[in-house]
């Protein structure tokens, strides 16, 4: 049986908007079980999540074969995280200005 999807969490992570809003330790918990669930019922729907989310394939595959006694889950969340605060940066650092003249304007 599938388990129900989270979207509350999955939505919290892609929907970020600050670091601080994914990098404390509840959410990262959160996340982790959730992936865990998901890799036991669901592992299309985590494919498919990961993909969205633009986590690196080859990442996951050499961490999760690098340590195979860890938990897939907290592996998984943990790079997951990682990519959301890429795409953070990434959108901070060439966020448009805001304080254009009215003349300038389009």
């Amino acid at each position: 049986m599938k388990p129900e999807r989270n979207h509350a969490v999955t939505q919290r992570l892609i929907s970020a908007t600050a670091i601080a809003e994914i990098k404390n330790e509840q959410f990262f918990k959160q996340l982790a079980g959730y992936i865990n669930d998901l890799v036991i019922h669901d592992f299309d729907y985590l494919i498919t999540l990961l993909y969205r989310m633009d986590v690196n394939e080859k990442k996951v595959r050499t961490l999760l074969a690098t340590q195979k006694d860890a938990n897939a889950g907290e592996l998984i969340a943990h790079l997951m995280i990682e990519r959301q605060e890429q795409k953070i940066r990434s959108r901070e650092q060439f966020k448009p200005p805001t304080n254009i003249p009215e003349e300038e304007k389009w």
